[in-house]
């Protein structure tokens, strides 16, 4: 049994950690609200409207190159601009109406994990001295090659072609004509039920962290680093990225750089990474509650992302050096 002294001292620890965790996941939320509202609001506005499939008929070619409805290409659109949230409030507008197979919703995922939030997240690669475009180019090709790759993979074999789960739905629209009172109410759900996710995603990161599962991943992603050419003083903030998050490994990285600790060769190769690959479990189980798969959002992800590093490090390192500094990296 459990001491009334030694409870004493555990419950204000408990409580301290929750009254943390609460916090960081409300301020997470809000900063992501802040983007995804007007979003919100966009969308109901075009729907209403009947504009969707207009706005979405230029991006069926894309989209049908890799077996996706076109009104998918908003959901792309939306989390290339903004956040992966805020791509999926508008995949939450849309799903009802246009249901997904398993293998489309992975290969959704996909695109989505691999390009979000391009305009910020390749900001930071700027700023630790990785050329802009290229960053952005990068993943954007990345992201459909990764895609088509998938759902040719998918429609060959016939496999994941069974309707997805999707556990994040709008459960609310039951009425033909709903007020935009119980549109708004819907909508506070879903804030709601992404407050829920942010905050158990939060837990469980600090609870992997606390078991050293984080730690293990990092052991055994930093050879594969070692074996594409990253160098090792870049590899272990690399895979802090890979396994975190870009903001994580970015920000170390930018520190790095600034210091002059890791040379600018091996701080682009590991942004290039980080920007196809990052975030492998929060982002991974994020997007697989919107039904993707695990073969794709984690393992094809990874394998994608090493072997196309991998491809860039060889083609890099056989170019001019006006070439790379002019549009790879910043010359010094």
């Amino acid at each position: 049994m459990v001491r009334p002294q030694a409870t004493r001292r555990i419950m204000p620890a408990v409580l301290a950690h929750l009254k943390s965790l609460f916090k960081d996941a409300t301020l997470a939320s809000l900063e992501m609200f802040k983007v995804m509202i007007p979003v919100i609001i966009v969308v109901k506005i075009l729907q209403e409207l009947e504009l969707i499939a207009y706005l979405a008929w230029p991006l069926k070619p894309l989209m049908g190159l890799v077996g996706l409805p076109a009104e998918m290409g908003l959901v792309w659109a939306t989390a290339i601009v903004n956040t992966t949230y805020a791509g999926l409030i508008v995949f939450l507008s849309l799903a009802a109406d246009h249901p997904l197979t398993t293998a489309q919703a992975t290969v959704l995922a996909v695109l989505i994990l691999v390009a979000h939030a391009l305009p910020m997240e390749s900001a930071i690669a700027r700023r630790s001295g990785a050329r802009f475009l290229f960053q952005c180019a990068v993943r954007l090709v990345g992201a459909f090659t990764l895609g088509w790759l998938l759902n040719t993979l998918y429609t060959a074999t016939d496999t994941l072609q069974e309707p997805a789960t999707v556990l994040f739905r709008m459960d609310h629209q039951d009425t033909a004509d709903p007020t935009l009172a119980s549109w708004a109410v819907d909508q506070s759900i879903n804030l709601a039920s992404i407050f829920a996710v942010i905050l158990v995603l939060l837990l469980l990161m600090r609870l992997l962290t606390a078991l050293r599962i984080v730690e293990l991943m990092n052991r055994l992603l930093r050879p594969l680093l070692k074996l594409i050419g990253i160098g090792p003083k870049a590899s272990a903030i690399t895979v802090i990225g890979l396994t975190m998050g870009l903001s994580y490994g970015g920000g170390l990285i930018i520190n790095e750089a600034r210091q002059g600790n890791v040379g600018k060769e091996d701080v682009f190769y590991s942004l290039t990474l980080m920007g196809l690959c990052h975030s492998l479990i929060e982002d991974t189980l994020l997007l697989a509650l919107i039904g993707g798969h695990i073969s794709g959002i984690f393992w094809g992800r990874l394998i994608f992302a090493v072997v196309a590093v991998a491809g860039i490090v060889q083609i890099v390192r056989r170019l001019p050096p006006h070439v790379q500094n002019t549009y790879l990296w910043v010359g010094k």
